[in-house]
Protein backbone atom coordinates (compact mmCIF):
# COMPACT_ATOMS: atom_id res chain seq x y z
CA UNK A 1 0.00 0.00 0.00
CA UNK A 2 1.56 3.22 -1.49
CA UNK A 3 1.72 6.55 0.65
CA UNK A 4 -1.10 9.78 0.48
CA UNK A 5 -0.32 11.48 -2.88
CA UNK A 6 0.87 15.15 -1.76
CA UNK A 7 -1.65 17.38 -0.70
CA UNK A 8 -4.35 14.43 1.01
CA UNK A 9 -3.06 13.74 3.93
CA UNK A 10 -5.46 14.61 7.02
CA UNK A 11 -8.50 14.18 4.92
CA UNK A 12 -11.09 12.05 6.64
CA UNK A 13 -14.54 10.42 5.67
CA UNK A 14 -16.71 12.93 6.29
CA UNK A 15 -14.66 15.41 4.23
CA UNK A 16 -16.09 14.09 0.91
CA UNK A 17 -19.38 16.24 1.89
CA UNK A 18 -17.78 19.08 2.62
CA UNK A 19 -17.40 21.50 -1.24
CA UNK A 20 -14.99 23.86 0.64
CA UNK A 21 -12.52 22.09 2.21
CA UNK A 22 -12.17 19.43 -1.15
CA UNK A 23 -11.83 22.68 -3.44
CA UNK A 24 -9.45 23.88 -1.06
CA UNK A 25 -7.29 21.23 -1.16
CA UNK A 26 -7.49 21.30 -4.64
CA UNK A 27 -6.44 24.79 -5.73
CA UNK A 28 -3.58 23.92 -2.73
CA UNK A 29 -2.10 21.67 -5.25
CA UNK A 30 -3.64 18.23 -4.32
CA UNK A 31 -3.82 16.15 -7.77
CA UNK A 32 -7.72 14.81 -8.54
CA UNK A 33 -5.90 11.77 -10.18
CA UNK A 34 -3.94 10.79 -7.16
CA UNK A 35 -4.11 8.71 -4.19
CA UNK A 36 -5.58 9.20 -0.99
CA UNK A 37 -5.58 6.53 2.09
CA UNK A 38 -2.84 4.77 0.51
CA UNK A 39 -4.68 2.77 -2.96
CA UNK A 40 -7.83 5.09 -3.32
CA UNK A 41 -8.61 7.42 -6.01
CA UNK A 42 -10.43 10.48 -4.67
CA UNK A 43 -12.87 10.69 -7.06
CA UNK A 44 -13.82 6.92 -6.61
CA UNK A 45 -14.50 7.32 -2.65
CA UNK A 46 -16.37 10.81 -3.46
CA UNK A 47 -18.54 8.73 -5.69
CA UNK A 48 -19.41 5.89 -2.49
CA UNK A 49 -19.60 8.63 0.14
CA UNK A 50 -19.68 12.01 -1.13
CA UNK A 51 -21.87 14.65 -1.85
CA UNK A 52 -22.88 15.38 -5.84
CA UNK A 53 -21.04 18.84 -5.31
CA UNK A 54 -18.04 17.08 -4.15
CA UNK A 55 -18.80 14.50 -7.42
CA UNK A 56 -18.97 17.49 -10.07
CA UNK A 57 -15.43 19.07 -8.63
CA UNK A 58 -13.74 16.18 -9.08
CA UNK A 59 -14.96 14.79 -11.76
CA UNK A 60 -14.19 18.36 -13.57
CA UNK A 61 -10.32 17.94 -13.00
CA UNK A 62 -9.84 14.67 -13.64
CA UNK A 63 -7.82 13.39 -16.74
CA UNK A 64 -9.77 10.55 -17.34
CA UNK A 65 -13.37 10.02 -15.82
CA UNK A 66 -13.68 6.68 -16.59
CA UNK A 67 -10.49 5.58 -14.78
CA UNK A 68 -10.40 2.05 -12.96
CA UNK A 69 -9.70 1.67 -9.02
CA UNK A 70 -9.65 -2.40 -8.57
CA UNK A 71 -10.95 -2.81 -12.08
CA UNK A 72 -13.97 -0.77 -11.40
CA UNK A 73 -14.95 3.34 -12.58
CA UNK A 74 -15.96 6.19 -10.38
CA UNK A 75 -19.93 5.30 -11.85
CA UNK A 76 -19.38 1.60 -11.23
CA UNK A 77 -18.82 2.37 -7.49
CA UNK A 78 -21.26 5.17 -7.31
CA UNK A 79 -23.95 2.38 -8.64
CA UNK A 80 -22.79 0.03 -6.39
CA UNK A 81 -23.00 1.90 -3.73
CA UNK A 82 -26.57 3.03 -4.33
CA UNK A 83 -25.60 6.29 -5.06
CA UNK A 84 -27.62 7.13 -7.64
CA UNK A 85 -27.16 11.00 -7.00
CA UNK A 86 -23.59 10.69 -8.35
CA UNK A 87 -24.23 8.37 -10.74
CA UNK A 88 -26.07 11.04 -12.79
CA UNK A 89 -23.42 13.73 -11.95
CA UNK A 90 -20.53 11.48 -13.26
CA UNK A 91 -22.84 10.80 -16.69
CA UNK A 92 -23.77 14.20 -17.33
CA UNK A 93 -19.88 14.76 -16.82
CA UNK A 94 -18.85 11.86 -19.80
CA UNK A 95 -18.73 8.44 -17.66
CA UNK A 96 -18.79 6.05 -19.77
CA UNK A 97 -22.31 3.07 -18.31
CA UNK A 98 -21.92 0.38 -20.94
CA UNK A 99 -18.12 0.50 -20.40
CA UNK A 100 -17.82 -3.76 -19.39
CA UNK A 101 -15.89 -4.77 -15.96
CA UNK A 102 -16.51 -6.52 -12.98
CA UNK A 103 -17.20 -9.82 -14.67
CA UNK A 104 -18.53 -7.78 -17.43
CA UNK A 105 -20.96 -5.87 -15.46
CA UNK A 106 -21.21 -2.74 -17.02
CA UNK A 107 -22.55 0.23 -14.67
CA UNK A 108 -25.21 0.73 -16.87
CA UNK A 109 -26.20 -3.45 -16.42
CA UNK A 110 -26.09 -3.69 -13.35
CA UNK A 111 -28.16 -1.14 -12.68
CA UNK A 112 -30.72 -2.29 -13.87
CA UNK A 113 -31.13 -4.75 -11.30
CA UNK A 114 -31.18 -2.40 -8.57
CA UNK A 115 -33.75 0.42 -7.53
CA UNK A 116 -32.71 2.86 -10.55
CA UNK A 117 -33.26 0.97 -13.34
CA UNK A 118 -33.83 3.49 -15.33
CA UNK A 119 -30.75 5.49 -14.48
CA UNK A 120 -29.75 5.19 -18.29
CA UNK A 121 -31.64 4.11 -21.36
CA UNK A 122 -30.77 0.36 -22.44
CA UNK A 123 -29.70 0.95 -25.57
CA UNK A 124 -30.19 -1.05 -28.91
CA UNK A 125 -27.93 -3.86 -28.99
CA UNK A 126 -27.01 -3.62 -25.02
CA UNK A 127 -27.67 -7.08 -23.60
CA UNK A 128 -30.67 -6.58 -20.22
CA UNK A 129 -30.70 -9.15 -17.41
CA UNK A 130 -31.06 -12.70 -18.00
CA UNK A 131 -34.60 -14.56 -16.35
CA UNK A 132 -31.94 -15.78 -13.89
CA UNK A 133 -30.72 -12.64 -12.93
CA UNK A 134 -33.88 -10.95 -12.76
CA UNK A 135 -34.87 -13.32 -10.57
CA UNK A 136 -32.28 -13.08 -7.96
CA UNK A 137 -33.00 -9.28 -8.25
CA UNK A 138 -36.45 -9.54 -7.45
CA UNK A 139 -35.90 -12.06 -4.54
CA UNK A 140 -32.78 -10.24 -2.84
CA UNK A 141 -34.28 -7.16 -1.31
CA UNK A 142 -36.82 -9.56 0.38
CA UNK A 143 -34.30 -11.30 2.01
CA UNK A 144 -32.06 -8.08 2.94
CA UNK A 145 -35.13 -7.00 4.78
CA UNK A 146 -36.10 -10.45 6.33
CA UNK A 147 -32.11 -10.61 8.00
CA UNK A 148 -31.92 -6.60 8.54
CA UNK A 149 -30.95 -5.45 12.00
CA UNK A 150 -30.55 -9.24 13.10
CA UNK A 151 -26.97 -10.36 14.44
CA UNK A 152 -25.22 -13.55 13.97
CA UNK A 153 -21.99 -13.29 15.82
CA UNK A 154 -20.31 -17.00 16.02
CA UNK A 155 -22.92 -18.52 13.68
CA UNK A 156 -22.73 -21.24 11.19
CA UNK A 157 -24.25 -21.27 8.11
CA UNK A 158 -24.57 -23.20 4.68
CA UNK A 159 -26.86 -22.81 2.23
CA UNK A 160 -27.91 -25.51 -0.06
CA UNK A 161 -29.63 -25.08 -3.48
CA UNK A 162 -31.60 -28.11 -4.66
CA UNK A 163 -31.79 -30.53 -1.96
CA UNK A 164 -34.17 -31.75 1.32
CA UNK A 165 -32.49 -31.19 4.96
CA UNK A 166 -33.66 -35.22 4.59
CA UNK A 167 -30.77 -35.33 1.72
CA UNK A 168 -28.43 -33.32 3.72
CA UNK A 169 -28.80 -35.94 6.33
CA UNK A 170 -28.12 -38.75 3.95
CA UNK A 171 -25.16 -37.06 2.01
CA UNK A 172 -23.84 -36.36 6.04
CA UNK A 173 -24.03 -40.00 6.85
CA UNK A 174 -25.68 -38.17 9.73
CA UNK A 175 -27.55 -39.07 12.52
CA UNK A 176 -31.47 -37.33 12.85
CA UNK A 177 -32.85 -35.72 15.51
CA UNK A 178 -36.16 -34.39 16.08
CA UNK A 179 -36.49 -30.83 17.95
CA UNK A 180 -39.11 -31.39 20.47
CA UNK A 181 -40.72 -28.20 22.55
CA UNK A 182 -38.28 -29.70 25.36
CA UNK A 183 -35.56 -29.06 23.06
CA UNK A 184 -35.76 -25.49 22.32
CA UNK A 185 -33.38 -24.27 19.29
CA UNK A 186 -30.66 -22.67 20.93
CA UNK A 187 -30.06 -25.63 23.26
CA UNK A 188 -28.21 -28.04 22.11
CA UNK A 189 -28.86 -32.16 21.68
CA UNK A 190 -27.33 -35.06 23.17
CA UNK A 191 -25.76 -33.80 26.37
CA UNK A 192 -24.48 -36.73 27.96
CA UNK A 193 -24.49 -39.04 24.88
CA UNK A 194 -20.67 -38.09 23.84
CA UNK A 195 -21.10 -35.79 21.27
CA UNK A 196 -19.87 -31.94 21.27
CA UNK A 197 -21.16 -28.84 19.98
CA UNK A 198 -19.30 -29.17 16.99
CA UNK A 199 -20.58 -32.31 16.00
CA UNK A 200 -24.28 -30.92 16.21
CA UNK A 201 -26.06 -28.61 13.40
CA UNK A 202 -29.14 -27.78 12.77
CA UNK A 203 -31.42 -28.28 9.14
CA UNK A 204 -34.03 -26.79 7.76
CA UNK A 205 -35.72 -26.87 4.67
CA UNK A 206 -36.53 -23.81 2.61
CA UNK A 207 -38.38 -23.18 -0.60
CA UNK A 208 -35.16 -24.10 -3.48
CA UNK A 209 -33.15 -25.84 -0.96
CA UNK A 210 -32.33 -26.01 2.44
CA UNK A 211 -30.18 -24.33 5.15
CA UNK A 212 -27.73 -25.48 7.79
CA UNK A 213 -26.61 -24.03 11.06
CA UNK A 214 -25.09 -23.62 14.41
CA UNK A 215 -25.88 -21.12 16.57
CA UNK A 216 -22.32 -21.75 18.50
CA UNK A 217 -19.95 -22.48 16.03
CA UNK A 218 -18.59 -22.80 12.21
CA UNK A 219 -19.08 -26.88 11.22
CA UNK A 220 -21.47 -26.01 8.40
CA UNK A 221 -19.29 -24.46 6.64
CA UNK A 222 -16.45 -26.61 6.72
CA UNK A 223 -14.90 -27.62 3.79
CA UNK A 224 -15.92 -31.61 4.09
CA UNK A 225 -19.46 -30.47 5.36
CA UNK A 226 -19.72 -28.10 2.02
CA UNK A 227 -18.14 -30.76 -0.08
CA UNK A 228 -20.38 -33.09 0.86
CA UNK A 229 -23.35 -31.12 0.60
CA UNK A 230 -23.03 -29.53 -2.48
CA UNK A 231 -22.57 -32.85 -5.34
CA UNK A 232 -24.35 -31.92 -7.79
CA UNK A 233 -25.63 -28.64 -6.51
CA UNK A 234 -23.88 -25.59 -5.06
CA UNK A 235 -23.68 -24.79 -1.63
CA UNK A 236 -22.56 -21.15 0.21
CA UNK A 237 -21.23 -21.34 3.91
CA UNK A 238 -21.03 -18.73 6.57
CA UNK A 239 -19.19 -18.43 9.20
CA UNK A 240 -19.83 -14.72 11.56
CA UNK A 241 -16.36 -14.82 12.78
CA UNK A 242 -16.67 -12.85 16.38
CA UNK A 243 -13.52 -11.77 16.23
CA UNK A 244 -12.61 -11.15 12.64
CA UNK A 245 -15.96 -10.24 10.39
CA UNK A 246 -17.64 -12.42 8.20
CA UNK A 247 -16.00 -15.37 6.50
CA UNK A 248 -17.23 -17.94 3.65
CA UNK A 249 -17.10 -20.51 1.36
CA UNK A 250 -18.60 -21.71 -2.17
CA UNK A 251 -18.57 -25.20 -2.78
CA UNK A 252 -20.21 -26.34 -6.23
CA UNK A 253 -20.65 -30.32 -7.31
CA UNK A 254 -18.14 -30.73 -4.42
CA UNK A 255 -14.92 -28.51 -4.80
CA UNK A 256 -14.33 -25.73 -3.64
CA UNK A 257 -15.30 -22.59 -5.93
CA UNK A 258 -14.36 -19.76 -3.20
CA UNK A 259 -12.87 -19.71 0.07
CA UNK A 260 -11.56 -16.83 2.08
CA UNK A 261 -14.79 -14.97 1.19
CA UNK A 262 -16.45 -12.01 2.47
CA UNK A 263 -20.28 -12.36 1.97
CA UNK A 264 -21.75 -8.95 1.40
CA UNK A 265 -18.66 -6.98 1.27
CA UNK A 266 -16.72 -5.36 -1.85
CA UNK A 267 -16.45 -7.84 -4.47
CA UNK A 268 -12.88 -8.63 -5.34
CA UNK A 269 -11.38 -7.71 -8.34
CA UNK A 270 -11.73 -11.50 -10.03
CA UNK A 271 -15.27 -12.02 -8.49
CA UNK A 272 -17.88 -14.05 -10.76
CA UNK A 273 -20.79 -12.44 -12.32
CA UNK A 274 -22.87 -13.52 -9.85
CA UNK A 275 -21.26 -12.68 -6.98
CA UNK A 276 -21.11 -9.27 -8.31
CA UNK A 277 -24.80 -9.11 -8.79
CA UNK A 278 -26.06 -10.98 -5.50
CA UNK A 279 -22.92 -8.36 -3.89
CA UNK A 280 -24.58 -5.44 -5.12
CA UNK A 281 -28.53 -6.38 -4.18
CA UNK A 282 -27.46 -7.64 -0.91
CA UNK A 283 -24.43 -5.37 0.33
CA UNK A 284 -23.76 -5.43 3.30
CA UNK A 285 -25.86 -8.32 4.48
CA UNK A 286 -24.02 -11.89 4.68
CA UNK A 287 -26.88 -13.93 5.45
CA UNK A 288 -29.16 -11.98 2.87
CA UNK A 289 -25.65 -12.51 0.00
CA UNK A 290 -25.39 -16.38 0.87
CA UNK A 291 -29.21 -17.07 0.22
CA UNK A 292 -29.15 -15.04 -2.81
CA UNK A 293 -26.32 -16.51 -3.90
CA UNK A 294 -27.43 -20.46 -3.59
CA UNK A 295 -30.77 -19.51 -4.66
CA UNK A 296 -32.72 -20.65 -1.40
CA UNK A 297 -35.75 -18.44 -0.52
CA UNK A 298 -36.51 -18.72 3.10
CA UNK A 299 -39.80 -17.31 3.80
CA UNK A 300 -38.75 -15.41 7.24
CA UNK A 301 -35.79 -15.64 9.72
CA UNK A 302 -36.44 -18.90 11.37
CA UNK A 303 -34.72 -21.58 9.37
CA UNK A 304 -31.48 -19.15 10.78
CA UNK A 305 -32.94 -18.52 14.27
CA UNK A 306 -34.46 -21.64 14.82
CA UNK A 307 -36.25 -23.58 15.73
CA UNK A 308 -34.72 -25.63 13.34
CA UNK A 309 -36.40 -28.73 11.03
CA UNK A 310 -34.07 -31.70 12.45
CA UNK A 311 -30.47 -31.49 13.99
CA UNK A 312 -28.35 -33.45 12.74
CA UNK A 313 -25.22 -35.50 15.01
CA UNK A 314 -22.67 -35.59 12.43
CA UNK A 315 -20.46 -38.88 12.67
CA UNK A 316 -17.12 -38.66 14.13
CA UNK A 317 -14.46 -37.42 10.81
CA UNK A 318 -12.30 -34.77 9.89
CA UNK A 319 -14.64 -32.37 8.38
CA UNK A 320 -11.66 -29.39 7.77
CA UNK A 321 -10.67 -31.08 4.77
Amino acid sequence: MGLDAPGWSGVVHGDWTNLPRIRALLDAGAEADGIVWGDRRPLHVAAEEGSPEVVAELAGRVTDIDSEERGRSALWSAVYHGRSDNARILLAAGADPWRPMMAGWSPGRLSLAGPAPDLVPLPAGEGGLTDDERAVAAEAPRLVEIFAGHRFEGLGLACVAGISATEAVRRLDATPFAVTEEDPSHEPPLRGQGRTHGEIIGATDVPGGCILTQPWGYTPQMPGVLAALSSGTVAHGLYANPKSGDQGRIFRDGYAEGSDLHPGGEPRPDATSREVLVGYLARGNAIAFCCAYAGVRPPDIRAVTGPPDIWLGLPERDWRH
